[in-house]
């Protein structure tokens, strides 16, 4: 299973459902830095330190990130989807089809029904 780092804008409901597929998330306000204003760079950098691929509603900062700065533990951008189920049920199912999340920029979107 993965292991993920959640930033501030990613929903927590979707983050429960993850942990329950296996997955080991650690969101941003357990780690304190939470309404710490935590730049995006520094928060791909911590992720990447520990191994976690970042999870994140930020798609423009995140695909400029990964153009920059290839080299990261993984990040996944996704859409707002208010069934977080089905969220984490595709975020899950897109990486279990990788080998490695490792440099990946992957992208979770929304079905359009």
């Amino acid at each position: 299973m993965a292991r993920f780092y959640s930033n501030e804008n990613f929903p927590f409901p979707v983050v429960e459902e993850l942990r329950k597929l296996g997955h080991l998330v650690l969101t941003i306000q357990e780690t304190g830095s939470a309404g710490g204003a935590v730049p995006d760079e520094q928060m791909l950098e911590t992720a990447s330190r520990d191994g976690r691929t970042v999870l994140t509603l930020n798609r423009k900062h995140f695909v400029r990130l990964h153009a920059a700065r290839p080299d990261h533990a993984g990040i996944v951008v996704c859409t707002l989807d208010c069934d977080f189920s089905r969220q984490a049920a595709r975020i899950h199912a897109e990486i279990q089809r990788r080998a490695t999340l490792r440099g990946q920029l992957i992208r979770v979107n929304r079905p359009a029904n």
